[in-house]
């Protein structure tokens, strides 16, 4: 029984005119006066989102971090396994920022989980053409599709040469595993269809190991 697990929002603020001390300790852009902060419940999303919502609103991403151990180590049940600081020259450039991301993540986040229990998942996603922040930190070209690839150490491995087998993608970023949540994978660019298909192919990889544990390919 295959799903798609729900992502969260853990919580979201905007500080709306920053002072320069603060602006150099988080390398703010000089012509920015505003901030959001947010953070979620999955560190995959989020990624993902925040290149989304650089397409869509006028601000930079000048911060993010997964933190150790995940969700179920935070102080908070709001703190989240990921955190974000986004940048715009007025408060409504940065809500905007921000509703975008929270609608990334809570309405188009393709986190599949395999079983009842939901320990059995992974995350495979793609997004039609990069953002600015994936062109910024990845060099990816405008125009260029992007597949976010993401399983537990030995499935996204295994998962990961099958999905660069099955598309005429490049590696734009290789997650070795561990993560500090104890996964691994990469994100892949190319068109639409061979990221479509290396997303494909990397699900269905993880799925085989999923219910094949210890089967060895001949």
């Amino acid at each position: 029984m295959k799903k798609v697990l729900q992502s969260h929002v853990t919580m979201q603020k905007v500080v709306p005119n920053v002072t320069q001390a603060y602006r150099e300790l988080w390398g703010i852009p000089q012509e920015h006066q505003s901030v959001g902060i947010i953070a979620g419940d999955n560190e995959d999303v989020m990624w993902l989102a925040l290149d989304d919502a650089t397409k869509k609103a006028k601000i930079s991403v000048v911060h993010a971090e997964t933190v150790y151990g995940g969700l179920e180590y935070s102080w908070s049940r709001f703190g989240g396994e990921i955190t974000a600081i986004i940048s715009g020259e007025k408060v409504a450039d940065v809500k905007s920022g921000l509703r975008y991301i929270r609608d990334f993540i809570e309405n188009h986040a393709k986190i599949y989980v395999l079983n009842e229990e939901e320990d059995l998942g992974y995350y495979a996603d793609w997004i039609p053409r990069a953002g600015k922040y994936y062109q910024e930190t990845l060099g990816i070209e405008e125009g260029q599709s992007v597949a976010y690839l993401v399983s537990t150490p030995v499935e996204s491995t295994y998962a990961f040469d099958k999905a660069l087998k099955a598309s005429n993608t490049k590696v734009a970023e290789l997650f070795r595993p561990p993560s500090r949540v104890n996964t691994g994978g990469g994100i892949v660019y190319g068109t639409e269809s061979a990221c479509r298909a290396a997303a494909e192919a990397f699900g269905e990889a993880v799925e085989y190991c999923a219910f094949h544990p210890m089967e060895l390919d001949n």
